[in-house]
């Protein structure tokens, strides 16, 4: 089983966008019983709360719900209990290490640096623009996807 973390700093949008998109995948794939997948905060400044309405509705507009998740934070002992920690931009990244401490194993990434044009994903809190968001992260989901294929395989 592959087990993967979505990563971002709130765990509101980014995140649980990424996490709702994976599964809607994997899902359609009929291989939900190959994958765990989950999201989580670096901040503690949105935890406990639902999943921010914009990402709600662009995912709504693909029939994908995310009915039921509620922000927690990245905990240092997720290291060992995920094959992926992905972040959505390096201030993730930065911000993944210093809880986690150490990546020994290499798990942690940015989504898109699976991609053919790694980059950041921007913030749609700040931007507003959750359409870009939403494909960066389809874009991002479809290679992380094809990494792990290539993993279940070997």
């Amino acid at each position: 089983m592959i087990k993967i973390l979505f990563v971002c700093h709130g765990n509101i949008c980014r995140s649980p966008m990424a996490e709702f998109v994976m599964k809607d995948m994997v899902k359609k794939a009929g291989a939900e019983k190959d994958f765990f997948i989950a999201s989580a905060a670096t901040s503690t400044e949105e935890i406990g709360n639902p999943v921010h309405h914009g990402t709600r509705r662009k995912l709504q507009q693909f029939g994908i719900s995310t009915e039921g998740k509620y922000a927690v934070q990245l905990r240092k002992d997720d290291y060992e209990k995920y094959d992926y920690l992905i972040g959505m931009e390096q201030m993730n990244i930065r911000n993944m290490l210093r809880i986690l401490r150490n990546d020994p194993e290499h798990k942690v990434s940015r989504l898109l640096d699976f991609t053919d044009r790694p980059r950041d994903i921007a913030d749609p809190w700040y931007t507003g623009n959750f359409d870009v968001t939403y494909e960066d992260i389809l874009e991002g989901c479809e290679a992380l996807l094809q990494d792990c294929w290539l993993r279940l395989r070997s």
